[in-house]
């Protein structure tokens, strides 16, 4: 009888979903060739560990015109996907990146803190 293991690819992406980081947030790139670049986050990808930042890890796309359907032929430059671990949140207090905690509010909910600075990030 042969044991079923679990996926390995599965099990990462299931991790990745507790991320500490939402779309709409401004994030700095700590490694890679985008290395000190900041803007906001435009898209999320919380299973493949993947988020879209705004101005951030650029890529051309070369498309030709298909058929009738009027799309925009040329060279096309947008914006790619970038691993989660390659990104920070920045303090809106202390102007740098940092990593987040959670602090637990008297009426329940939960408010992000920085651990550089101890302040309230929302």
């Amino acid at each position: 009888m042969e044991c079923k293991r679990a996926d390995p690819l599965l099990a990462t992406a299931l991790w990745r979903c507790n991320v500490r980081i939402r779309k709409g947030d401004t994030v700095e790139v700590i490694s890679g060739d985008d290395l000190g670049a900041r803007g906001t986050i435009h898209r999320m990808f919380p299973r493949e560990g993947r988020v879209v930042i705004s101005g951030v890890n650029l890529i051309k796309r070369h498309t030709r015109p298909t058929g009738q359907v009027k799309t925009k032929a040329g060279i096309i430059e947008r914006e790619a996907p970038i691993d989660l671990s390659k990104v920070a949140l920045v303090c809106s207090s202390c102007d740098r990146w940092t990593r987040v905690s959670y602090e637990i509010m008297d009426d329940g909910s939960k408010v992000r803190v920085c651990k550089r600075c101890g302040e309230r990030m929302e």
